[in-house]
């Protein structure tokens, strides 16, 4: 009797599982939401759960398996472009300025492409409110050093 309840539990555990695992759930409960998140390399284009890949233990959305090999092919050229995208996702969230890596004073906040960014100071947020348009921006914030010191992935969010 024990070991016919236990083999239930265990394919209820599994069916949950795999319920999870095909609606681009993560391990813990927390969907990505990719309303008005649109393919990096397509920008023009939706995202889709189905064209997803592992990047930074988490996910990377992409329109179509054409981008999807783009990526795959040579990652860090997209390195900018698919971190912005985890914050867009929330599935990363800011823990320091990305200009010095200070504290954040969240007074000093600019929105870059979608994304709330904050700095530590007047002089960091005006650096990257100076740059001449959305990449160049971006490359400030979102680079692979730049992302590095200033962002991490949020609890809740893993594979």
């Amino acid at each position: 009797m024990k070991l016919m309840k236990m083999s239930s539990l265990m394919l209820v555990a599994a069916l949950v599982f795999s319920a999870g695992a095909s609606t681009g759930l993560a391990q813990e409960g927390t969907k990505v939401d990719l309303t008005n998140v649109k393919c990096f390399i397509m920008p023009a284009k939706d995202t889709k759960e189905a064209n997803a890949v592992d990047y930074k233990d988490v996910k990377v959305y992409f329109c179509c398996p054409g981008c999807v090999k783009k990526f795959t092919k040579d990652p860090d050229s997209f390195a900018t472009k698919a971190n912005h995208q985890l914050v867009l996702t929330k599935q990363f969230a800011q823990k320091a300025c990305p200009i010095s890596g200070s504290e954040v004073d969240p007074e000093q906040s600019l929105d870059i492409g979608g994304a709330k960014v904050s700095f530590c100071c007047g002089i960091c947020k005006k650096k990257v409110e100076d740059a001449k348009d959305l990449d160049a921006k971006a490359a400030l914030v979102f680079s692979a050093e730049a992302f590095e010191k200033s962002f991490e992935k949020k609890k809740g969010n893993g594979k």
